[in-house]
């Protein structure tokens, strides 16, 4: 089903032609494009998904353990799923948000959660850009996994450069107490829905004051993993 409309959507929005090569294309990429999508495989530390032999626990992570519990990513943040990302957060390339929602639903096997929360941007951020490409993805994974989209479970309290212009090492303290959530979460386990996955701070972050709300569990479900020599 969920193949089958985004193949529909890329007749529609792109007229049979590959939004990556224009090569003729049944959906939004032809075959080859397709191919191409860095797909991220099981040897992977399942709290943080960078790179771990048999996909155990990092050492990072037992070391130093982030607030999330767990964190599902579909690709790479490489090459060309670099493009599709940066094409729906920069350019309004809204047909992307179903294709990249259901290569992230194609990953997340667990869903026992108990609603979606879309990383939320500042009404600063949301009027310039005009619509959230965590929100618009989030909404092609919520549906078919049967769980709650709660977007009004996290908001951003203040505007912060973006993290992209910043060094790793001061990402942490830009999102420092940048989110707040308005109720008590009374043991709920939450999905963090984001774009991009890259030092983890936001998510960091937003996972602690969801369990300072009351959250049980908090996991990440992210479109692409940045690995750390491409932060």
């Amino acid at each position: 089903m969920l193949a089958n409309l985004g193949r529909c959507i890329g007749r529609v929005f792109f007229s049979d032609s590959c939004f990556l090569c224009r090569g003729k294309a049944e959906g939004l990429l032809c075959r080859p494009c397709d191919a191409d999508l860095p797909r991220l495989g099981t040897e992977l530390c399942p709290r943080c998904a960078l790179a771990a032999p048999a996909g155990a626990v990092c050492g990072r992570c037992l070391t130093q353990p982030p607030a999330y519990d767990a964190t599902t990513a579909a690709l790479a943040y490489r090459f060309p799923a670099d493009a599709l990302v940066q094409a729906l957060k920069f350019r309004g390339e809204l047909a992307l948000a179903p294709f990249l929602g259901n290569l992230l639903s194609e990953c997340v096997s667990n869903t026992d959660v108990d609603c979606v929360v879309p990383v939320p941007l500042s009404p600063e951020r949301l009027r310039s850009r005009g619509y959230n490409q965590a929100l618009e993805i989030a909404r092609h994974v919520a549906r078919p996994a049967r769980v709650e989209l709660a977007p009004e479970l996290c908001e951003r309290t203040r505007d912060t450069p973006a993290q992209t212009d910043l060094p790793p090492a001061a990402r942490a303290t830009n999102v420092r107490a940048a989110f707040h959530c308005p109720r008590l979460l009374a043991g709920a386990r939450v999905a963090v829905l984001d774009d991009v996955m890259t030092t983890g701070a936001t998510l960091q972050e937003i996972a602690a004051t969801l369990k300072r709300a009351g959250a049980a569990r908090v996991v990440n479900w992210v479109v692409a993993r940045t690995f750390p020599s491409h932060v």
